[in-house]
């Protein structure tokens, strides 16, 4: 089966990065699929030109085309800029050779109201193979209620849909839809050399993102929250705690406000910042925690999927569904953070987690299980419905 995945942000964002690892994993493709990335270098960077073809998906827009000319007076005739923002992308998938399948790798893509240059996107890949897939995807339901998103979603030979959520409101446009976990829960782990100061088991993860900090309902409550969190933690336990980024594109960079946690305590000598490392690196650090508190969805997997007893600070339909699933009852298992409105909302959410460390250990081993039984089928799905 020769490939193409699409809608790749680069592996700066770790969730990306696992998302291709482990989709390659699940498919286990005789031929290395192409990979069409926002940005190269960084894919290079962290080793992925060695399991895929990696090719730019974005260049310059050729504003001598009739394409151009199109996209230049529908913007501004509609004040809308989706065609011509969708242009950066029509030259990488022109110059494609034809392809049996797409996977535009999901994700939350469709999670935000800036999903409308997609369609245009979608129209060029439509042209290039004999079959579009939407690939381990939340979709935010209200979203579709625009006849236009609705629309492009239809189209899709084929949905998996990575949390129930989204797969019942997905259902309803598109009946080739299926329910299948994230693929990053298989996502293989990298053993390296632990940070200094590190101890196993009796260390927290801990992850805090700028997605949600501009989230927030309360100026400022969730990194005060964070803060709360830690002083409990170092005043009334013997756990070490770990600040571990997951996404560090300079626009949207983990580390910024883990620095700033950092500095705050770095003098407990209780407190690690973690580096960069490639995903199934950082898996392997998350799995070694006790317990993990994490912002970005990617991160809290590694968790679940290693069986850490986790607390989810979410702030969209990916958060809830994921943790439904796995639970029965999202309430306990995340936080939104636009409900964080006392300092000390976070730390009784995870008091309530650490209370019930065992059971919820015993829920994902359960899961995990469950999950590797189901691994073929993901591909057993595919080639069925070629």
């Amino acid at each position: 089966m020769k490939s193409v995945i699409y809608a790749h942000g680069g592996s700066q964002n770790h969730g990306c990065e696992a998302i291709v690892r482990s989709t390659l994993k699940l498919l286990n493709q005789q031929e290395k699929p192409i990979l069409l990335s926002n940005n190269m270098s960084e894919d290079q960077f962290y080793g992925l030109d060695k399991i895929v073809h990696i090719q730019q998906a974005i260049h310059d827009i050729n504003k001598k085309s009739f394409d151009f000319f199109k996209a230049y007076v529908n913007q501004k005739i509609t004040g809308k800029y989706y065609q011509m923002d969708s242009l950066l992308y029509k030259r990488s998938i022109d110059f494609l050779e034809h392809r049996d399948v797409a996977f535009f790798v999901g994700g939350d893509n469709y999670c935000y109201s800036n999903v409308k240059n997609y369609r245009y996107i979608n129209n060029y890949m439509q042209k290039k193979v004999n079959k579009m897939v939407l690939w381990g995807a939340s979709v935010e339901p209200s979203l579709l209620e625009d006849k236009e998103i609705a629309g492009d979603l239809s189209r899709f030979d084929q949905i998996f849909a990575r949390e129930s959520i989204s797969y019942n409101a997905l259902k309803k446009i598109n009946k080739n839809t299926y329910l299948y976990p994230d693929p990053a829960f298989y996502l293989d782990i990298e053993k390296i050399e632990l940070p200094k100061d590190f101890e196993i088991r009796n260390t927290i993860g801990i992850n805090i993102s700028p997605m949600i900090i501009e989230h927030e309902s309360h100026t400022g409550q969730a990194f005060k929250n964070y803060e709360y969190l830690i002083q409990y933690l170092l005043n009334n336990t013997s756990y070490k705690i770990a600040l571990i980024p997951h996404v560090v594109w300079e626009s949207n960079d983990d580390r910024k406000p883990l620095q700033l946690l950092f500095n705050k305590y770095k003098d407990s000598k209780r407190v690690i910042l973690v580096d960069d490392h490639n995903c199934m690196q950082q898996k392997y650090i998350i799995s070694q925690c006790r317990f993990f508190v994490g912002a970005r969805t990617h991160s809290t997997i590694a968790a679940y999927s290693t069986c850490v007893p986790t607390l989810v600070v979410g702030y969209s339909v990916k958060a809830r569904g994921i943790a439904r699933d796995l639970f029965g009852d999202e309430n306990n298992y995340i936080i939104p953070v636009q409900e964080l409105k006392q300092e000390d909302d976070l730390l009784k959410k995870f008091q309530w987690v650490m209370e019930h460390e065992e059971d919820i250990t015993q829920q994902l081993q359960i899961k995990k299980k469950e999950y590797a039984n189901i691994q073929k089928e993901y591909a057993r799905e595919l080639y069925i419905n070629d």
